[in-house]
């Protein structure tokens, strides 16, 4: 039997009007697919009366911690609620349909609260739902411990409960719906030639997606790699055809001389620079780094220096532990990652000397690099970004839309 999940994101579900056409996407699928998983988020953004921030203002802790357990407790309920609302209105409309707080859906995770990792899907109670003709209305980001705990997946978490429920369940496509025509080939609001892709590899969403592109999680992408499963990233609120996710390789055919060899420019803003130089352990010192949550993302190691980045968030404690040692250092605030993003570039030389061209003309100080296979980063000052962005997207000839 064929069988579909579709996952719908706050600014999907914030009014009657955007549940209504949230209903009618639901509806469709009940036509093509013998069966129709959905999951969901909390309604809306901060200011909405259950979206996730807005739970999180309810607290006065006046200084004093909250208990990680207590805190997801409170966050998973703007989901839970959505279940609710959304399976009425789909009865509403005489679609038989049944939410189901994550853990009832058979998530279950570690008992890492705030960032709780899946450790397998309980199909069973699924299963039994759909048999009986019904939509299941999963809550997203969420799922529960060995204890009966309550717990979520951080940030995005609605994505992979998506893409986990899909591969669980051997879906045989992954919706994704938000309020965008899919995935572009550079952020809209930065770059205003930006335009669609219609179809794109797993590795190279991820890619984007790890670079700072905010349209679906890394870690549902990931998910979805490993099971198969395309996914399609669509809008709620229009017909254009959106993007198509799957495997696909570029390596097996040529590139030919004039071919687009890049897909997309991704970027990750609040970012901050370090130079260490002096004599140092540096397994130690990255290990103390670690230790203090400070996650490094770009990183050079020569002989008594190294230069890396992590987010600005992570300055004040990095400049600390730094101060213990016997070395000098610097930093430079206010940086910005922006990512080139390509599986055809692998193998085709000049790609990054053309970055630099493309830059040096608009006049844009690169300050650090990194490469992959199928990326390539640059590391700037904040202030350059949307001259960067327009500068590359124009010289990759990214302005049409990418099949």
């Amino acid at each position: 039997m064929s069988l579909v999940i579709q996952k719908f994101g706050g600014t999907s579900l914030a009014t009657h009007e955007s549940r209504e056409r949230v209903v009618l996407r639901i509806e469709e699928a009940t036509k093509k697919y013998d069966q129709v998983v959905v999951v969901v988020s909390a309604m809306g953004r901060l200011g909405a009366p259950y979206a996730t921030d807005t739970l999180l203002s309810l607290l006065e802790t006046d200084g004093r911690h909250v208990d990680d357990r207590e805190m997801d407790m409170l966050i998973a309920c703007g989901e839970i609620i959505t279940t609710v609302v959304l399976s009425n209105a789909l009865g509403n409309k005489g679609m038989k349909a049944q939410a189901l707080t994550g853990g009832q859906s058979g998530i279950r995770t570690s008992s890492h609260f705030l960032e709780a990792h899946v450790d397998h899907v309980d199909t069973t109670r699924i299963k039994s739902i759909l048999a009986q003709g019904n939509i299941p209305v999963v809550a997203g980001f969420q799922g529960m411990d060995a204890q009966g705990d309550t717990t979520t997946l951080g940030r995005g978490g609605s994505d992979t409960s998506a893409a986990l429920m899909g591969e669980a369940l051997s879906a045989d496509v992954i919706e994704i719906f938000t309020d965008v025509d899919g995935i572009m080939t550079a952020d809209p609001i930065v770059c205003k030639t930006a335009k669609l892709i219609n179809h794109i590899s797993y590795n190279e969403l991820f890619q984007m997606a790890d670079g700072g592109a905010k349209v679906i999680h890394p870690r549902a992408v990931e998910v979805a790699r490993r099971s198969g499963i395309p996914l399609m990233i669509k809008n709620t609120f229009s017909d254009a055809v959106g993007t198509t996710i799957s495997h696909f390789n570029y390596i097996e055919k040529p590139i030919t001389v004039n071919e687009r060899i890049i897909t997309s420019i991704a970027h990750r803003s609040g970012r901050i620079q370090f130079l260490v130089e002096g004599d140092i352990d540096d397994e130690i010192f990255f290990n103390d780094l670690a230790a203090q949550n400070v996650s490094i993302d770009i990183i050079n190691i020569f002989l008594g220096r190294r230069v890396f980045t992590t987010e600005s968030t992570n300055k004040d404690k990095t400049i600390k532990l730094i101060e213990a040692y016997d070395v000098s250092f610097s930093y430079i605030d206010n940086c910005c990652k922006i990512t080139v993003v390509g599986e055809k570039m692998t193998g085709v030389p000049g790609v990054m000397a053309k970055i630099i061209s493309s830059l040096s003309k608009v006049k844009v100080q690169i300050l650090q690099t990194a490469d992959s296979l199928s990326t390539i980063a640059c590391l700037i000052h904040d202030k350059d970004l949307e001259m960067a962005v327009f500068a590359l997207h124009e010289t990759f000839g990214l302005h049409d839309t990418i099949e």
